[in-house]
């Protein structure tokens, strides 16, 4: 049997003052995503019948991000109570008994660490009980300026005192607003539409629509959820300690998946990085965007990859970095000091240190020696490097892009070569040595005598 349909209301309309920043509060990223996008994320498997997310004045980044759900404007800012109002005018065909939606979750997009599994219990709660309003509640240790709920003795909410309008026997209390909300639709409207302002703030708080619901006989209840899930994001504090929250999150999943991470707590995961099983990474390990590693390959300490593909068995680092577009085949060898960018390397090939392979494409077995640059830019287009398989090139070479090393050919330490190389040739592009006697004992001689 199929669950009755829902819908969302995700409040974005926030500018994020306290964070002193030019960018949408939603929009900062937690875990290389941003926070509203974890949130639509957790959203996803739960299937909304519809999702509207309401933005303030010149968020045109949220809306392109939050798409295909509806996006309205809030302007100007009257509060939260007033931003739910908005989000049920765009839903108002939907919304039962009319409609097909029975319940509507109101979410912030501040709380990237809500869950699937949070949200499906509090819409299970609502339907369970068909309360008008089940609340999320929490009880941190410091309550400070969340807003108190009030239950009466059948246990059942009476009211939600915002913490400006408190008084001391409220702040007392330690049983907090979570925030989020899951609402009996066939109500929410009339209950949102009889909201006031008569508060410390002179706005609609979401929060009065439980007294409203009371007075009319209607059941409103409390549903404790994970403190940290529910805590929003307001400062640049709160968003490092999001963060911090976040990589444990995703370094246990990454562990219960088969990887070892051999100090946790120095490695950061984005959250799309993809390990395989009996994947071993190291100390200082930075992960960003775009990320697969195969299985059994291994991660030294202070590499960063970003945008990058390991295949199985492959080793990376230490202190390598893998840009966007790099691809290691199988049992690929890239050591110390290497920057791997827009190349593909292929099975077996090694690079062992301090060489920089960018716009290149390197064959099976090629082995790269210490010192070694693709020369990939003339200062106006980029330029590709083609390294046949089992090539050798020695150390301290520089290969002007575009050129072609052929496959099984050699090429000398110290060459810059600018021009293709046949397929198993020997090439040398240096100048000869020249050797001297004695020169450097009247070089010596002349110096120390003007000293």
């Amino acid at each position: 049997m199929s669950q009755p349909a829902f819908a969302a209301i995700i409040l974005a309309a926030g500018s994020g003052t306290r964070m002193k920043s030019a960018i949408p509060k939603v929009m900062h990223p937690v875990a290389d995503r941003p926070m509203i996008a974890h949130l639509m994320h957790a959203l996803e498997p739960l299937r909304p019948a519809a999702t509207v997310v309401v933005i303030g004045p010149g968020m045109e980044t949220v809306a392109r991000l939050v798409k295909p759900a509806a996006s309205v404007i809030q302007d100007p800012p009257h509060g939260t109570g007033d931003a739910v109002r908005i989000g049920l005018d765009r839903l108002a065909s939907r919304l039962a008994p009319k409609g097909d939606v029975e319940d509507v979750l109101v979410l912030f997009g501040d709380t990237p660490l809500l869950t699937t599994r949070t949200l499906s219990m509090l819409l299970d709660e609502r339907r369970c009980t068909d309360a008008a309003i089940i609340a999320a509640a929490m009880r941190p240790k410091e309550p400070g300026a969340y807003g108190r709920l009030v239950l009466g003795r059948d246990g059942k909410l009476e009211r939600i005192v915002e913490a400006a309008d408190a008084t001391p026997e409220e702040l007392a209390i330690n049983l907090v607003n979570g925030g989020i909300m899951a609402l009996a639709a066939r109500h929410a409207g009339a209950l949102v539409t009889a909201l006031d302002r008569n508060n410390a703030k002179s706005e609609f708080y979401l929060t009065d629509i439980v007294p409203v619901a009371r007075r009319r006989d209607l059941d409103c209840r409390v549903l404790e959820l994970p403190e940290h899930e529910l805590a929003g994001i307001n400062t640049r504090a709160d968003l490092a300690a999001a963060e911090a929250l976040m990589q444990n999150r995703l370094r246990r999943d990454a562990m219960a998946a088969g990887a070892t991470l051999i100090a946790p707590e120095t490695v950061f995961l984005s959250t799309d990085t993809r390990l395989g099983r009996d994947v071993v990474i190291e100390s200082n390990v930075v992960f960003g965007p775009g990320v697969a590693i195969g299985d059994g390959a291994r991660i030294r300490s202070f590499s960063h990859i970003e945008g990058a593909t390991v295949g199985v068995g492959a080793i990376v680092g230490p202190f390598a970095r893998l840009r966007p577009g790099a691809v290691l085949e199988d049992e690929v060898h890239v050591g110390n000091f290497v920057e791997v960018k827009e190349a593909r390397l292929g099975v077996g090939a090694k690079a062992n240190h301090l060489s920089y392979i960018g716009d290149a494409s390197v064959g099976a077995g090629v082995n790269i020696g210490a010192g070694t640059i693709t020369c990939n830019y003339d200062g106006v287009n980029k330029w590709r490097t083609i390294i046949g398989e089992r090539a050798f090139i020695g150390s301290n070479t520089a290969l002007v892009a575009p050129v072609e090393i052929g496959a099984g050919a050699i090429v000398a330490a110290g060459s810059v070569v600018t021009r293709n190389v046949p397929a198993d040739a020997l090439t040398v592009a240096r100048g000869q040595q020249v050797d001297k006697p004695d020169r450097a004992t009247l070089i010596r001689a002349r110096l120390g005598s003007k000293n």
